[in-house]
């Protein structure tokens, strides 16, 4: 049998995972808002700013993020490669960001001819090394790609600093973290762009979807003709373009979740802190670190990601919270600079491996210590109480 217990389905004969490490919340207003469009016959629209409903969809999102434009798009993925593309990057250019991250960040690189150049994380909270991304410009450098994994901001001021000292562009990997706050302004509102995924397991669905974020006329006006072929009026293709676009019934479950997103948040929020309070005792034991927010930060709680000191104990509570139902995940196992297409013999002049552990030990680290929970709205707390248990009785 195949359980859902991340962004993929694994092979698993032996749980039966009732806890998903993310699960929607599709109510009958959602349901409503589908059913809307159906009967209205409307399911897409190929004009240049779309449909109304992905209108709609934009201006909520535009209200909630406090930006000047928004363009919704078919996924994530789609809106970090429209996004490079909107500043042409192209064959021969570079582009930085972390290996640890979902392999789209970097596939998109590869989609525009681009090279991919991977720095280092933070140990603290797995984002990207603002010192690893200066020793990694060479003159072929056009842009950063910051991940605010998990949820949690990167350190957006230095890495806009090293940006702005270099002529770099900055499009922030916003796609987990729609709701967090860096200095008290949204992620994905602090670069040249910012991107999200509005994917089944994101805080924010519309089942398939992302949206891209900007301040700038040009890039937005740009933007608008990529996700469509690169058109205007009619056949009148003026730039390379893709099918990017959002169905409107994608944008019809993304207005009705935009109206409990707070709601979402918030519980969240307060299964993130029931979590912390059950097991900040492996804390104080040195046997695990716990998530936690700066003073300049607030998380989202897209996932609540624990780092363990020794890799047995991370293999034996995630065994066991697995055979509880718990979907308890390894994000990223392996990291992208591991998996099969990007480690292949990329050498720099001393001849290190470009993509090699010597070269990004904090990512090796994570690698092997962290361990991701569910925190979802759907989580009942007696579900919160069996993995505290399964922690007491592990460890």
């Amino acid at each position: 049998m195949y359980n859902i217990i991340s962004d993929f389905y694994i092979c698993n004969y032996s749980y039966s995972i009732m806890i998903p490490i993310n699960k929607p919340w599709l109510d009958d207003d959602a349901k409503q808002e589908v059913l809307n469009v159906l009967a209205e016959n409307s399911l897409t629209s190929p004009a240049k700013n779309g449909g109304k409903r992905v209108q709609d969809f934009e201006n909520l999102l535009k209200s909630y993020l406090n930006v000047k434009h928004v363009i919704a798009v078919n996924s994530g993925t789609s809106a970090i490669h429209a996004s490079l593309l909107s500043l042409g990057i192209k064959p021969g250019d570079e582009v930085i960001l972390p290996s640890f991250t979902f392999v789209a960040t970097a596939n998109s690189v590869v989609a525009t001819g681009a090279k991919p150049v991977f720095a280092d994380i933070n140990i603290d909270d797995y984002t990207i090394d603002s010192t690893d991304v200066e020793r990694k410009i060479t003159d072929k450098t056009k842009a950063i790609i910051p991940v605010h994994l998990y949820g949690h901001p990167s350190e957006m001021k230095k890495l806009n600093d090293i940006a702005k000292d270099n002529s770099l562009k900055v499009i922030e990997d916003a796609c987990q973290s729609l709701g967090s706050f860096y200095n008290q302004k949204q992620t994905g509102t602090i670069g040249d762009l910012g991107c999200f995924s509005f994917y089944a397991s994101k805080v924010l669905t519309t089942g398939e979807g992302g949206a891209i974020v900007t301040n700038d006329d040009n890039i937005y006006e740009e933007l608008l003709m990529i996700r469509n072929h690169g058109m205007v009026n009619g056949y009148d293709t003026r730039v390379f373009g893709l099918n990017l676009r959002l169905p409107e019934l994608c944008a019809a479950i993304g207005i009705s979740q935009m109206r409990k997103l707070d709601q979402m948040l918030d519980i969240r929020k307060t299964n993130a802190e029931f979590l912390s309070e059950g097991l900040k005792s492996f804390e104080e034991k040195g046997i695990l670190k716990l998530p936690k927010e700066p003073e300049n930060k607030k998380f989202n709680w897209y996932l609540f990601t624990i780092g363990f000191n020794e890799n047995p104990h991370r293999e034996l509570v995630k065994n066991n919270l697995l055979k509880e139902g718990i979907g308890a995940t390894i994000y990223y196992d392996p990291p992208v600079h591991k998996t099969p297409y990007y480690s292949g013999d990329d050498y720099d002049d001393t001849g290190k491996s470009v993509s090699g552990d010597d070269l990004l030990p904090n990512t090796t680290w994570a690698w092997n210590h962290v361990l991701s929970l569910p925190v979802h709205p759907l989580m009942a707390k007696d579900d919160l109480n069996t993995i505290v248990k399964t922690f007491e009785y592990s460890l």
